[in-house]
């Protein structure tokens, strides 16, 4: 067996977002257009200039049964396992590798990242402290406020010891671990790999913090309007929470016990803006960096590409700066990519996202259509790409290809390929 550039597939889906508890359901609000968005009704809302965010459709709580007790997780913890057991059944195992699921535990990982990490274990912890003193503290708080306890849970869960990881690279950290993933079986580290990525960041310091940076919309008479790639009245993204989980395998491990195929993981392309800590590169240049990086190390050529889930978070800056990179890199090619900007459902789940928008580039693929873009009534001038509008589109037949774009503060890029089946 050549356990080198061994080619690697999608075996299994699962998502918990604020279009629903499982991947069905968020597939399903994605191509009919339906808004997760909504007004907020805590009472730390009403002091606060950001009163809307997509909060997850199904508490994770909810979601899960058996296992670790959800009210011991962190809300982060708790989406990603939510997701990667959904994506574990539907990948067909049953039970934790070494007791009948047909993996070797030693052939078996996890890369499940989180770009904040147990954001809600440590403010709840802190509350405590404040409250009723140090003796209050849970000795609990130092393992659920790491950003690797996603991972670790998942991780746990299915008795994964070819490795367990956590890129952090802010909002490009889901899709960083879904490249991470396709690596280790790639070069044979592993056989199969658990990939994707968890936020749960709804909370008054985080809307605060990203409000004080003008990063965020305050459309708060409209929710689910506020979400609105490309359009001229875009004013900042949206706070989502949720997770995204796929199963990433080896080809000749999936054939060998039947499983189901969804799409092949061509390859990933990697860069940094090295512009600033929190504003993206206006011209694209870091991304047009990644893009190019992907069609070098791969045999993509960009008359292949049908699709693109693009990163797209309604901010002036950030949407534009996409598209110039994706002409650029493209050229005339761009005009026959269908681009769908499913943050204007979702919102932006940070760390999350990368996850989220892999399963949905995946099942693009499957089903050949590309889901809507939301509230894009006016497209800005400078928007030069074909962008969904109004209804889900149909793709191409043959061997086609999507991506899945992510970028995070920092100047962080990670543009992802998959090809059809």
């Amino acid at each position: 067996m050549n356990m080198i550039n061994r080619a690697v597939v999608v075996t299994g889906v699962g998502a918990a977002t604020p279009l629903g508890g499982d991947a069905r359901s968020t597939w399903e609000g994605l191509l009919a257009g339906r808004s997760g968005v909504r007004l907020l009704t805590y009472d730390w809302a009403e002091r606060s200039e950001v009163r809307i965010a997509a909060e997850a459709a199904v508490d994770p709580g909810r979601s899960l049964s058996g296992g670790t007790p959800p009210m011991a997780l962190d809300r982060t913890t708790a989406f990603a396992l939510a997701a990667a057991r959904e994506a574990w059944a539907d990948a067909g195992f049953a039970g934790p590798a070494g007791t009948g699921a047909g993996i070797d535990p030693g052939r078996l990982g996890t890369v499940v990242a989180s770009g904040i990490g147990g954001t809600t274990a440590l403010l709840s912890s802190y509350e405590m402290l404040k409250r009723l003193g140090p003796g209050a503290v849970s000795p609990d708080t130092v393992a659920f406020m790491l950003p690797n306890t996603p991972s670790t849970a998942v991780g746990l869960e299915v008795n994964a010891r070819a490795g367990v990881h956590t890129p952090v690279s802010a909002c490009a950290s889901g899709a960083e671990a879904v490249g991470y993933a396709m690596e280790m079986i790639r070069t044979g580290r592993a056989d199969v790999v658990l990939a994707g990525g968890a936020e749960a960041a709804i909370c008054e310091l985080h809307l605060a913090a990203f409000g004080n940076m003008k990063a965020m919309s305050r459309r708060n008479d409209d929710p689910a309007a506020a979400s609105r790639p490309y359009d001229t009245g875009r004013d900042g993204f949206v706070m989502g929470e949720g997770a995204g989980v796929v199963v990433l395998e080896a080809y000749e491990h999936a054939t060998r016990r039947g499983a189901r195929v969804y799409a092949e993981v061509v390859g990933q392309g990697l860069s940094a803006d090295g512009h600033h800590i929190a504003q993206p590169e206006p011209t694209g240049r870091g991304i047009a960096a990644a893009l190019t990086h992907l069609l070098e190390g791969t045999d993509i050529k960009p008359v292949d590409i049908v699709h693109a889930n693009a990163h797209a978070t309604s901010t002036p800056m950030g949407d534009v700066a996409e598209l110039r990179a994706m002409r650029q890199v493209f050229g005339d090619d761009l005009a026959h990519i269908a681009v769908s900007a499913t943050k204007s459902m979702t919102g932006h789940l940070l760390g999350g996202a990368g996850g989220v928008e892999t399963v949905a580039a995946v099942l693009a693929l499957r089903d050949r259509l590309a889901p809507p873009t939301l509230n894009l009534d006016r497209p800005d001038p400078a928007v030069d790409a074909d962008i969904v509008r109004g209804e889900a589109r149909p793709l191409p037949g043959g061997r086609v290809v999507a991506l899945n774009n992510s970028f995070g503060f920092g100047g962080h890029n990670v543009v992802l390929a998959f090809r059809s089946v």
